[in-house]
């Protein structure tokens, strides 16, 4: 038995029924995502934060800058520490 009902207006435009919305736990402003599997069309909440959304959060701030002193410094630790069990 269908979880609820929902018609289409001229302009292609579906409510999303109380019951689908709580299930979901969604309100205003927030995106579904229609997928289809097999012969049957698949409503979901789509993810919180887009694959945009967590590339800007990581790589939106520029690296720190470093003298030529410290990148060699870096490299010295990083060479000590990689061939020290050997």
């Amino acid at each position: 038995m269908a979880l609820a009902h929902s018609k289409v207006t001229a302009q292609g435009q579906v409510s999303v029924p109380a019951k689908v919305r709580q299930r979901l736990g969604v309100g205003p402003g927030s995106v579904l995502e229609w997928d289809e599997d097999g012969d049957r069309v698949v409503v979901r909440k789509a993810g919180r934060y887009s694959s945009e959304d967590i590339h800007r959060v990581l790589f939106s701030k520029s690296p720190r800058r470093r003298t030529v002193e410290e990148m060699k410094n870096g490299i010295r630790r990083y060479i000590k520490k990689r061939h020290a069990g050997r």
